[in-house]
């Protein structure tokens, strides 16, 4: 399935418009990759009628599939270890000793895809910190994509995805078999909450976190949206809290209040004070 040269700028142009991604000319097969499923789905001849469907129509729920099409949703379980090496061995006892007056936690994970990352954070405090199931702990997965955040409730995963960075030993602590499918145990489910957001679009109220994970979003977008995303991020982080990026993103010359902590192969950033 071709893709046009004007119906590959319509496409872009209403993907950046709606989620701030740039996608970048010269990267068609990318398109007309991702654009194919759907034609198949609406049971159409080519990705031209798509696109002629999308520019006869107010923006509707044809116009959000093809947007959340484009979005990348490569994502696994501890994935790039070093961030959850870090909340074990300093972020998460930190927290412990400061917050023991009022024993509560909030965790954001922004763009968390299919639910690994949020997942992942709920295994690494309950193995590690037996101590937090007494406290009210709450983990925020959201994500522009509802097909996966309906998949991150759910809770299950293919052995492919569970095989990709999870430990054996936590795969039989954690889950359960369902079919060919394996499931992440109640009790895990219950720890994480998941929302649609749009990270472009004006916040909802979301709670004071102490720790957000944002990793390998800001490299699809502009500058500017770079900056207007970090600026609401230090209103919803406690001045104490951590931000995670991803290992090729960065605050600096975006955002001067933001500096960067190094723990051993990992980094965060926290508000200057």
């Amino acid at each position: 399935m071709s893709l046009a040269v004007h119906d590959s700028s319509y496409v872009r142009a209403l993907v950046r418009e709606r989620s701030a991604i740039v996608l970048d000319e010269g990267k068609e097969y990318l398109l007309e990759s991702r654009l194919a499923p759907i034609v198949r789905r609406e049971d159409l001849d080519s990705i031209g009628d798509l696109v002629g469907q999308l520019r006869s129509q107010p923006f509707g729920d044809l116009h959000a599939r093809v947007v959340e099409a484009m979005t990348t949703n490569e994502t696994s379980f501890f994935r790039d270890a070093h961030p959850f090496d870090a909340l074990q061995d300093h972020i998460v006892p930190e927290l412990i000793e400061r917050r023991a007056g009022e024993r509560r936690l909030r965790i954001w994970c922004a763009a968390c895809s299919s639910g690994q990352e949020p997942y992942s954070v709920a295994m690494l405090l309950r193995d590690r910190f037996p101590e937090l199931q007494s406290w009210d702990v709450e983990i925020l997965g959201t994500d522009l994509s509802t097909e996966m955040l309906e998949r991150a409730r759910d809770g299950a995963y293919t052995t492919l995805e569970v095989n990709r960075g999870l430990p054996a030993r936590q795969l039989v602590q954690n889950f359960e078999q369902a079919g060919p499918m394996w499931r992440i145990k109640a009790p895990l489910r219950e720890m994480a909450e998941f929302r649609v957001m749009n990270l472009i679009e004006p916040w909802p109220l979301l709670p004071k976190m102490d720790i957000v994970f944002m990793r390998n979003v800001l490299i699809y977008f502009d500058t500017e949206t770079k900056q207007d995303i970090l600026a609401q991020i230090r209103r919803v982080l406690r001045p104490d809290g951590s931000l995670f990026l991803g290992a090729s993103e960065t605050t600096l010359n975006l955002d001067p209040a933001f500096e960067r902590v190094a723990y051993g192969r990992a980094s965060c950033y926290r508000i200057q004070s």
